[in-house]
């Protein structure tokens, strides 16, 4: 075989392994999102939603995280979120360290519709330290 019929199989071959990986790692089976999360951080870090819009997660990495809403950190008339379906950061922070609670796993979605103007500070309780895996979600009228 001559070396460039040789360097075209090859760059072939490379391509569609890397192709098959990204189809893996990236679309996620076409599902809509608008933030992902990466080993240790939501992307984007801030995304900004009108009132009513409904905000989907999406776990893009292999470990498993939590959409954890700070009580401190959200308007005081908005309804608290968590993965799992928490009513307060207590319980959502408490049930993680317990069983896992809240747990969005590899590919998996949350949701959460925004009905109050402001701005949401959340967390992933199991990869959180102050500057870390954080994420806020600034609601424009």
């Amino acid at each position: 075989m001559n070396r460039r019929a040789y360097l075209a199989a090859v760059g072939t071959g490379v391509s569609a392994t890397l192709a098959g990986c990204a189809s893996v790692l990236g679309a996620f089976d076409g599902e809509e999102y608008q933030i992902g999360m990466s080993r240790n951080a939501f992307d984007p870090e801030e995304y900004e939603a009108t009132v009513g819009e409904t905000v989907v997660w999406q776990n893009t990495s292999s470990a498993d995280h939590t959409v954890t809403a700070l009580e401190d950190g959200i308007p005081d008339a908005a309804t608290y979120f968590a993965s799992g379906g928490y009513d307060d950061e207590e319980t959502a922070r408490a049930a993680w360290h317990d069983y896992r609670g809240g747990r969005i796993g590899p590919r998996e979605t949350y949701e959460h519709t925004f009905e109050i103007p402001g701005r949401y500070v959340y967390i992933c309780e199991p990869h959180f330290e102050p500057g870390t895996m954080a994420g806020t979600v600034v609601v424009t009228e």
